[in-house]
């Protein structure tokens, strides 16, 4: 029997979510600054990241403690995300602690090579990224871009994010899952959708790597990033959407016509209330996910699969609201809004589409198609 999932947050992740969030108001909430990095090509803010992985220690949660971590898990991880997407952070939070570390997690961890990884990636003082496409889902084929030769990697991987920002590419060949320094890469910056998630194009020309994992295993420990990433990105979309909403009701409070708070018209109540509900149920659904791979539930990847296609449309819907419900300001660049919408649009396609998460569903939950 199933047991019942906790949506709850309990006091420990209340006060993870206190110290985060007062991290963020005070550091990341001038989008002017993040706007003035991501045009030089440098979104990132490396004193932001510093505190934030090091200071807070939300770089080891997932790492257990005698690996140098903390011994948390994917619900604490899951606050942390939401408070980064609820400011729009550009830190590389969920493509190095959570999907790089999940990696490394699933290969053999009593490895020289694996546990050398995980305590400096625990500490905040490497950052690992898996060298995967951003839009590679749970279930989908996994990628075959990169092959050896007499222990050498060769070949292309595009569309990784936070690949120019890593010390370590965790790279899936032919034959494993291998751990090669970013500075025997050829990093190729690519133009992103979203200005605080940078995209790179790794290239690998018989390039040295630590072996950490055999194919069978490397398999295994991808499909299990990829799960947890996928789950653990609702998160931060159900944070995002948070901020939209509350964002948006905070304007048209403010903004008036014929002497009226402009969301005092029916019209507007209406849109804000059904952005609520949906919002609603994707809280529900990234907590079931966040707890579904804490716990390891059997139904982990249909939980993952309901929160990706629940809450990217969730996120898209309340960014888009925001923009149009702001009026001429919301289309503007100084506005963070637009910042906001683009992480929803990428967001909605990194770890599988929405489409791609419904699809799952239908085979997980065995609902048959309609016949033709």
């Amino acid at each position: 029997m199933t047991a019942t999932p906790d949506l709850l947050y309990t006091a420990a992740e209340d006060d993870l979510r206190a110290a985060v969030r007062a991290l963020l108001d005070t550091k990341a909430a001038d989008h002017g600054a993040t706007l003035a990095r991501a045009e030089a090509g440098s979104p990132h803010d490396p004193a932001l990241w510093h505190t934030l992985a090091t200071g807070i220690g939300a770089a080891g949660l997932l790492v257990p403690e005698h690996l140098g971590g903390h011994g948390a898990g994917p619900r604490e991880a899951a606050v942390v995300l939401e408070e980064l997407g609820r400011s729009a952070a550009p830190l590389p939070y969920l493509t190095g602690p959570v999907t790089a570390a999940t990696a490394l997690l699933g290969c053999d961890t009593a490895q020289p090579a694996v546990a050398g990884l995980l305590r400096p990636l625990a500490a905040g003082s490497t950052l690992c990224v898996l060298a995967v496409p951003l839009t590679l889902g749970p279930g989908a084929p996994h990628p075959s871009a990169v092959t050896t030769v007499d222990g050498r990697l060769t070949g292309t991987v595009s569309a990784v994010a936070d690949g120019a920002a890593a010390d370590v590419l965790l790279v899936p060949a032919d034959t494993g899952l291998y751990a090669v320094r970013t500075r025997d890469a050829a990093i190729t910056p690519q133009t992103p959708l979203d200005l605080t998630r940078p995209l790179a194009r790794i290239t690998l020309d018989r390039t040295p790597g630590d072996l950490l994992a055999g194919p069978a295993t490397a398999r295994a420990a991808l499909d299990r990033a990829l799960t947890t990433g996928a789950g653990l990105l609702a998160s931060e979309q159900l944070g995002l959407a948070e901020w939209c909403l509350a964002e948006t009701v905070r304007h048209v409070r403010g903004r008036h016509q014929f002497n009226r708070p402009v969301g005092s018209f029916q019209a507007l109540k209406h849109r804000l209330a059904q952005l609520w509900l949906e919002i609603a149920g994707a809280r529900a659904a990234a907590r079931n996910a966040a707890d579904a791979l804490a716990t390891c539930a059997p139904d982990t990847a249909l939980a993952v699969a309901v929160a990706q296609a629940s809450c990217s449309t969730a996120a898209v819907h309340a960014a888009e609201e925001c923009v149009q419900l702001h009026g001429g300001i919301g289309m503007t660049w100084e506005h963070p809004a637009h910042l906001y919408l683009k992480r929803a649009k990428a967001d909605a396609l990194a770890f599988g589409t929405p489409g791609h998460h419904r699809t799952r569903i239908a085979a997980l939950a065995d609902l048959p198609g309609p016949r033709a």
